[in-house]
């Protein structure tokens, strides 16, 4: 495979994972709670696709990027995966908040009126 192609089958892969990273992340502020395990399942099979589609862009020619055409969709491709990179970052920061909200123990109930007035009486 030339490298035009292939890099054409990345850019639509990682457009892919950018679609589930996006899903993921509206998930986690719609919710605020781990994602489904059809969600992770989905993310496991692109990871398994994009190991395939790397070992397809490492068996190119070294020399083969140096097209203007591939060299353009190289471009794409790394501003895909910095998005990605960024949604990722922030998905780990949002289930990491979901699943600290979740391991809290729920708050008592609120103090009364009275009760609050005795303490302070005593403090007096």
């Amino acid at each position: 495979m030339s490298s035009l192609p292939a890099l054409q089958q990345h850019q639509a892969l990682c457009d892919e994972i950018h679609q589930v990273a996006l899903e993921e992340n509206r998930f986690l502020r719609q919710h605020q709670r781990a994602p489904e395990p059809a969600m992770l399942e989905r993310k496991r099979s692109l990871l398994e696709k994009l190991d395939i589609s790397l070992a397809a862009l490492r068996a190119l020619p070294a020399g083969s990027a140096r097209d203007p055409e591939a060299r353009a969709q190289l471009e794409l491709t790394r501003g895909r995966i910095l998005q990605i990179l960024q949604l990722d970052k922030e998905n780990e920061q949002l289930l990491l908040r979901c699943s600290l909200a979740s391991g809290r123990a729920p708050a008592g109930p609120a103090p009364s009126v009275s009760m609050l007035q005795k303490i302070y009486a005593r403090c007096e």
